[in-house]
């Protein structure tokens, strides 16, 4: 009743919410993604996305039909790899952003460990800066994370916006320089958050550094300052800091996929893993849509 091609160019829709860069992540034609979306449409009976000029948002069908074409994917991809007597094996070196640590990465991770258990998967969790670094010298095969605006590599995630978070109860006083909870370097919404305030002119004191998220979150909690996150990843306990502070906007932050350059022991399991990373990329949002 539902094809497969239909049901993977509906989740890259959902997750990039773009018909133009859901087409640039498959291959495809625009035209052939509207094709598969409207024949997916037709198939339910249901309006899956509402859609203008400007913007696209998931419907409520939409939104139920996100876990049935993730589950239908799966195991239309485990039948395959039984019947095709396919066994991946060897070691992946994989790693994925701070980021995701309160995400449901680990589901995604589960499902592919059980598909493939002969494949030795060895999981590093560190700054997106920190695992360009160590893909680019050859010590992962697989990354996870945020790219700086200006870099072309990788296959796109999902697209979302930086804001400033904070405690609720905390207060900025405009006079004094702005209190900054951040990441060491080369910490990628560390350097966004520098070069926002630097263009705004506006003065800044580093309060709190850690390479670790949760470090960030308990100094965050206790009302020691701000920091730069993902909009759809606020942990929980923090809130956005309102407009009315008056710091700069921060701009958009993609996350993706990217292969090491160097061919890994088990080349198979890295494009799976990616795989399943894509198509369950609505699975990497705090919450049960938006928000190891």
């Amino acid at each position: 009743m539902y094809d497969p091609s239909h049901l993977r160019t509906f989740l890259s829709v959902a997750q990039t919410l773009s018909f133009t860069q859901a087409a640039r992540r498959l291959g495809l034609r625009q035209s052939t993604v509207s094709q598969h979306v409207r024949r997916l449409e037709d198939a339910t009976g249901r309006t899956l996305f509402s859609r203008d000029t400007h913007s696209v948002e998931l419907t409520e069908d939409g939104e139920a039909m996100l876990g049935f074409a993730r589950r239908i994917l799966e195991v239309h991809e485990q039948a395959t790899a039984f019947f095709t007597g396919t066994r991946l094996r060897g070691r992946l070196r994989f790693g994925a952003s701070e980021d995701f640590v309160l995400t449901r990465l680990p589901e995604i991770l589960e499902g592919f460990r059980h598909e493939h258990p002969e494949v030795d998967l060895e999981l590093t969790v560190e700054l997106s800066g920190t695992l360009h670094e160590q893909l680019t010298a050859g010590k992962l095969d697989l990354v996870l994370a945020k790219r700086r605006p200006e870099d072309p590599r990788g296959e796109l995630v999902r697209h979302d916006r930086l804001v400033w978070i904070g405690a609720e109860r905390l207060r900025l006083d405009p006079d004094r320089p702005v209190p900054l909870i951040v990441y060491p370097p080369p910490g990628i919404t560390r350097a966004l958050a520098l070069e926002a305030l630097e263009r705004q002119g506006r003065e800044w004191r580093v309060v709190c550094t850690s390479g670790s998220l949760n470090g960030l979150v308990a100094a965050a909690r206790a009302g020691l300052g701000v920091m730069a996150h993902s909009r759809g990843l606020i942990p929980p306990g923090l809130v956005r800091v309102p407009d009315r502070a008056g710091l700069p906007e921060l701009g958009q932050v993609d996350f993706v996929v990217v292969h090491g350059r160097r061919r890994p022991s088990a080349p198979g399991a890295a494009d799976a893993l990616a795989a399943a990373i894509l198509a369950g990329g609505d699975r990497l949002h705090r919450s049960s849509r938006k928000g190891l």
